[in-house]
C-alpha cells in the first residue's frame, strides 16, 4: 500500500484537509469558505512550470510541482548576442517581472496526486500552496513496491469548487539490490536559460535524452544562473523567475513526464560564482535565501547528500559541493573542506558497505580535472590540493569506483596520473554554453576532450552473466561522441 507522509499534508492543507463535508451543512460557515477559497470559480491553475518526479527509490519517491495562473510562459522576445552565452540584447532588469521573456505568473490553488498500478489506485489528500514558497508543492510518498511501474495524475485547482487541470507522467521504482537488472541513465549540467538552442523548446539536449528512453536522470547543478544577464536575480522575485522560466521549457517538462530527476546544486543555482557558507549576498539576494530558493525548487527529502540503490550491480552517490565547505579563500591544509567531516564520515561508511558492482560518485564539481590555473573552487585547484589528494587516493582504492561530474563547460574523460581514478565531465547543455578550456590542449591526463555541448549516458548491464559499465558522451542531438566500457 501507498502511504503519503502526514506532516506535510497536516501543516500544508489546513482547512481542506478535513473541513470539507462538515461546512457543505453549515450556510453561514459555506459562504466564509467561499469568500476564502473561491473569488472565483472559474479561475484555473496550470502546471506551467511542469513537475519532478524525484528521489525515486524501492518504496518512496517525492512529486514535486508549481501551481501557474497562465497556461503559457511569456514569449520570447529580445535577441541574443551573437557570442557564447547568448545573452539577450537590450535586456531591462528593472521591467515588471510579469512582462520577462520566458515568464510564468504562479497562483494559489490545491493540488494532489492519483498513482494507479496493477494492484489498484492511490488518492492523495489535497495540498494547499502559498506564496511564501512561490505556490510550490512536494508531495512524499512512501509504501511503494520495488520494480514496479506506476501511473500519475497530477491534478490541480484554484479554488475548493473550481475546474480541475490534470497533467499524466509515469514512473517506475527500482528493483530489490539482489537483481541483477539493466539500468539506463543519462547526466548534465550547465544550463542557463538564454543559451537555448531550440527556440520552441529550449534545450535540444532534453529531447535526445528523452528518446533514449533512461530509467532516470541526474543533473549536477548549475540548473540556473543567477548571476547571468535576462534578469540577473539579484533579489528573490527575479531569482524566482529563472526557475520558472527554466522549467516552463517544454523540452524539461516533457522528459520529467517520463523519467525521474535526482539533482544536485553548485554556486550558480544556489547565489553567484564560487559561492561557500560565508559568500557576500548577490545584490540583495543572501546565501540564506538562495538556500531557501533551491530546497523550494528541488524535492529532496533530509540531507542533501544521499545514496540510491539501482539493482544488484549499481549504486550511485550524490554528494553535496557548497553546504559544508570552508571559504575558497582560507588556506589549504588538512582543516580546508569541501565536504565536511560529517558527510566524509557518512561518505566512507556508505561506500564501504556498499557490495553493489559499480559505483557511481556524482559531484557538482570536478575531483580529477585538469581545470583551468585561475579556478579556485573544486578538488582539481590547488585551493584545495589537500583534500583533493586525499579524496582521489581514497577513491582509486575502491573497486569499480567512477567519478562523474558537472560545472565544467567542455566534455571529457580524465585518468588521475598519480591513482588511475577515472572522471567523466558530462558537458555543458548546449553547444552555446560551451568555453572554457581550449579544444587543442589535450593534456597527458585527457583520455578524451571535447568543447561542445550535450550529455552522458551510462549503461549497465550484463553480457553473459559478467556485469560491465559504459559511459557514452553524446552531443546535444545524441549522437555518440565518445564511449569507454569496463567490465567487473
Amino acid at each position: 500500500m501507498v502511504k503519503f507522509a502526514r506532516r506535510i499534508f497536516v501543516k500544508k492543507v489546513g482547512w481542506g484537509a478535513f473541513g470539507f463535508s462538515f461546512f457543505a451543512h453549515q450556510p453561514l460557515i459555506a459562504r466564509m469558505r467561499k469568500a476564502l477559497f473561491s473569488a472565483n470559480e472559474d479561475e484555473r491553475v496550470f502546471f506551467t512550470t511542469g513537475f519532478k518526479i524525484s528521489e525515486v527509490t524501492e518504496s518512496t519517491a517525492m512529486v514535486w510541482t508549481r501551481l501557474c495562473r497562465q497556461e503559457h510562459p511569456n514569449p520570447i522576445t529580445h535577441e541574443r548576442e551573437d557570442k557564447v552565452f547568448r545573452h539577450p540584447v537590450d535586456f531591462d532588469d528593472d521591467q515588471p517581472i510579469s512582462q520577462m521573456d520566458g515568464g510564468v505568473e504562479p497562483g494559489p490553488g490545491f493540488v494532489r496526486v492519483k498513482l494507479y498500478s496493477d494492484t489498484g489506485k492511490i488518492v492523495s489528500p489535497w495540498v494547499q500552496v502559498y506564496q511564501r514558497d512561490d505556490f510550490t508543492a512536494r508531495i512524499p510518498l512512501e509504501g511503494l513496491q520495488s520494480g514496479v511501474t506506476y501511473r500519475v495524475e497530477l491534478i490541480a485547482k484554484a479554488t475548493v469548487d473550481g475546474p480541475t487541470t490534470v497533467e499524466k507522467a509515469t514512473f517506475t521504482t527500482p528493483t530489490p539490490p539482489q537483481e541483477a537488472v539493466p539500468v539506463l541513465l543519462t547526466t548534465s549540467t550547465c544550463q542557463y536559460f538564454w543559451s537555448f538552442d531550440e527556440p520552441e523548446r529550449g534545450f535540444r539536449t532534453y529531447d535526445s535524452m528523452r528518446r533514449l528512453e533512461p530509467d532516470f536522470f541526474i543533473q549536477t547543478g548549475d540548473y540556473v544562473y543567477y548571476d547571468k544577464p535576462g534578469p540577473l536575480a539579484k533579489d528573490l522575485g527575479r531569482a524566482r523567475h529563472k526557475w520558472r522560466a527554466m522549467d516552463a521549457w517544454p523540452a524539461i517538462r516533457d522528459l520529467y513526464r517520463q523519467v525521474p530527476i535526482y539533482m544536485l546544486k553548485d554556486d550558480h543555482d544556489l547565489l553567484k560564482d564560487d559561492v561557500h557558507p560565508a559568500s557576500t549576498p548577490y545584490g540583495n539576494l543572501s546565501y540564506q535565501e538562495g538556500l531557501k530558493l533551491w530546497y523550494e525548487n528541488v524535492p529532496i527529502i533530509g540531507k542533501p547528500y544521499r545514496t540510491f540503490r539501482r539493482g544488484k550491480d549499481l549504486q550511485i552517490w550524490l554528494v553535496e559541493g557548497r553546504e559544508y565547505r570552508s571559504p575558497n579563500d582560507a588556506p589549504d591544509g588538512p582543516g580546508k573542506t569541501i565536504w565536511g567531516k560529517e558527510q566524509i564520515a557518512w561518505f566512507k561508511q556508505t561506500v564501504e558497505e556498499s557490495d553493489a558492482t559499480f559505483k557511481l560518485l556524482f559531484t557538482a564539481t570536478p575531483v580529477v580535472g585538469p581545470d583551468r590555473e585561475n579556478k579556485k573552487d573544486n578538488h582539481a585547484n590547488k585551493v584545495y590540493e589537500t583534500e583533493g589528494n586525499w579524496l582521489r587516493q581514497y577513491l582509486s582504492s575502491i573497486d569499480h569506483l567512477y567519478v562523474v561530474n558537472g560545472d565544467r563547460h567542455w566534455q571529457y574523460v580524465s585518468k588521475d596520473e598519480h591513482t588511475g581514478l577515472l572522471e567523466f565531465g558530462s558537458g555543458p547543455i548546449s553547444d552555446y554554453h560551451a568555453q572554457g578550456w581550449d579544444p587543442d590542449d589535450k593534456r597527458p591526463e585527457h583520455r578524451f576532450l571535447r568543447v561542445k555541448g550535450g550529455f552522458l549516458s551510462i549503461q549497465v548491464d550484463r553480457v553473459e552473466g559478467k556485469p560491465f559499465i559504459r559511459f557514452t558522451h553524446r552531443d546535444v542531438g545524441g549522437n555518440p561522441t565518445h564511449e569507454e566500457q569496463f567490465t567487473a
